[in-house]
């Protein structure tokens, strides 16, 4: 599985960076966890801090575009993201105020 990204945008105000990527597989789609520890690795990141959103591959193809966005500490992505991708990705949404709550009160 080879990865390459498309493009990457700030985005200051939610402490995230939203990446386009292509993936080019071999076999079937690759897992979205997978994909997930793959783009973090490649992008120097936890794999909690990386929330993929969006796997697309067009049928009878060996290339998925995707969409994710990759915060600053595993605490912001859990307090902007909702549940149901915190669950996709495998990411607890326990104690989602630790990291952000903490840097919000020394401001």
């Amino acid at each position: 599985m080879d990865i390459d990204i498309v493009s990457e945008d700030g985005n200051p105000m939610l402490h995230r960076t939203d990446v386009r990527f292509e993936v080019t597989h071999e076999d079937a789609t690759p897992s979205r966890l997978s994909v997930r520890d793959s783009l973090a690795a490649k992008l120097n990141k936890d794999a909690e801090e990386v929330v993929v959103r969006k796997l697309d591959t067009k049928f009878g193809m060996r290339t998925t575009v995707g969409h994710a966005k990759v915060y600053e500490t595993p605490g912001h992505a859990k307090n902007v993201e909702q549940d149901h991708m915190l669950d996709r990705n495998k990411i607890s949404s326990d104690g989602a105020d630790s990291d952000a709550g903490a840097e919000a009160e020394g401001a």
